[in-house]
Order: structure tokens, then C-alpha cells, then sequence
């Protein structure tokens, strides 16, 4: 082997190495979305209590906060309090909502969650599930916030709890309902 083809091989074994090494110690959960910056999938579907059709031009102009979720998702379970939460403080914004999308579940599944639960804001199925492909989700739970001009401007993938609730209200949703770009 030709110095040049030894030179090439370690440079290639260093950098998997080093791939493999910030894999080690990085975030599972952070998986960066090429979605972010983009002009939010225009949607509709059946509300899960009454079937009434929920279209996006519903809330067109407003900052909205869309969570998909699941009645059999054990996390959606443990950030459906703090999503309420979310609600509770910025529901009286004019400019300010909230949409969950029930995702891969049975519609008596959804509805029971719902009821045990509470539901505090709306809630729409993605009966074929092409919703939840059009906004690039992995698995519930994931939250994304889109601002008045219909652009995602943050994707929190997993339970908004401790940190990603903080994280949430006070540098993504506070600053976009005061018209400032957020810090996500």
C-alpha cells in the first residue's frame, strides 16, 4: 500500500472515530429537523370528541402550538399536564393556539384519554397518519410551534417536561407572541 492510500485510510478510521465518539456522548433526542425555517404542511381532519372537521386555516395567523400524541404513548402521558399548563397561560392571547393531533390511535382510545385527562384546547385525528409524515415526525411525543406567518420556528421531539417546558414558554412561545424572534 502506497503512502498516500495509508494517509487516506487513517484519515477516514479519524474521522468515523470521531463520529462515533460525538455519538457516544451526544443527545439521542436531538435530531436536528430540516422542517424548522419552513412553511408549516396545510392540514385538516375529523376533531377526536366530535368529528367535526379542524382545518390550519382555522388558526392562520396565529402562533400555534401542534402536538402530536397518542392514547398508548407513555410520555404523551407524562407532558399532557404541562401541555395544559401551556394552555392555561397563553390561551387568553388572541394571537396564541393550541392544536394535539391524535396519531396512530384508536378513536374510543383518544376520546377516553381525553376525558380522563381533560382536553383544554383542540383536538384533530390523522386518520392516515400522511399528517404526521408531512411534518417529518419519528414518534410521539413531538411538539412543533409555528409562527403567525405559518413557519415552524421550533420542534421539541419528545415530553415537553422540565427543561423543554421552560424552554418552550419562556424563549420559543413568550417571544413570538411578542413579535421577537425566539431563542430555540
Amino acid at each position: 500500500m502506497t503512502r498516500a492510500a495509508q494517509t487516506a485510510v487513517l484519515v477516514v478510521l479519524v474521522a468515523l472515530f470521531a463520529l462515533f465518539y460525538q455519538g457516544l456522548w451526544g443527545d439521542p433526542r436531538r435530531i436536528p429537523t430540516v422542517l424548522v425555517g419552513t412553511h408549516a404542511p396545510p392540514f385538516d381532519g375529523p376533531d377526536v370528541e366530535t368529528g367535526a372537521q379542524i382545518s390550519s386555516q382555522r388558526f392562520a395567523g396565529k402562533v400555534i402550538l401542534v402536538n402530536f400524541w397518542a392514547s398508548w404513548c407513555r410520555e404523551c402521558k407524562l407532558e399532557h399536564e404541562n401541555l395544559l399548563k401551556l394552555s392555561d397561560a397563553f390561551g387568553d392571547h388572541p394571537d396564541f393556539a393550541m392544536l394535539g393531533i391524535n396519531y396512530q390511535d384508536e378513536a374510543d382510545d383518544a376520546r377516553t384519554y381525553l376525558k380522563e385527562r381533560g382536553a383544554g384546547f383542540a383536538h384533530m385525528r390523522d386518520v392516515t397518519g400522511k399528517l404526521a409524515i408531512a411534518f417529518g415526525v419519528y414518534g410521539v411525543p413531538e411538539t412543533f410551534v409555528i409562527d403567525r406567518a405559518g413557519v415552524i420556528r421550533h420542534k421539541q421531539i419528545g415530553p415537553v417536561t422540565g427543561d423543554a417546558y421552560a424552554n418552550l414558554a419562556d424563549n420559543v412561545l413568550a417571544p413570538l407572541l411578542r413579535d421577537a424572534d425566539p431563542v430555540t
